[in-house]
C-alpha cells in the first residue's frame, strides 16, 4: 500500500519561497507521472504541476516561471519549489502518481498547508 507524505508547507510572504517535498512509501511504479495538486473551485483538486516519465513538465498558466516540479525515481520523492509567491497560491498542496498525473492513482495524503500572506 502506497502512503504519500507531503511537507514543507509554511506561512510566507508575498514575493518568498517554499520547497514542496512528497515521500512516497511502498511501491510507485517508475513509469508513472506524478503531480501536485491543490483544491480549486468546482472540482476536488486542480494539477498545479504535473511530470511526466519522460520528466516534461505542465504547469497551471498561474503558476508558470515561478514552480518548478522534479521528482527522484530512485528514491520515490517528488518537490515543488515555488518562487515568488502570491496570496492566491494560498492552500493545502497534496502530491500523487498514476499513469497520467491527470489520473492519480493513489489515496491522498494529508497534504501541506501553504499560506502566503503578508
Amino acid at each position: 500500500q502506497v502512503q504519500l507524505v507531503e511537507s514543507g508547507g509554511g506561512l510566507v510572504q508575498p514575493g518568498e519561497s517554499l520547497r514542496l517535498s512528497c515521500a512516497a512509501s511502498g511501491i510507485i511504479l517508475r513509469c508513472y507521472a506524478a503531480g501536485w495538486y491543490r483544491p480549486a473551485p468546482g472540482k476536488e483538486r486542480e494539477v498545479v504541476a504535473g511530470i511526466t516519465n519522460g520528466g516534461i513538465a505542465t504547469y497551471l498558466d498561474s503558476v508558470k516561471g515561478r514552480f518548478t516540479i522534479s521528482r527522484d525515481k530512485a528514491k520515490n520523492t517528488l518537490s515543488l519549489q515555488m518562487n515568488s509567491l502570491r496570496p492566491e497560491d494560498t492552500a493545502v498542496y497534496y502530491c500523487n502518481y498514476g499513469a497520467r498525473y491527470r489520473d492519480p492513482s493513489y489515496s491522498w495524503g494529508q497534504g501541506t498547508q501553504v499560506t502566503v500572506s503578508s
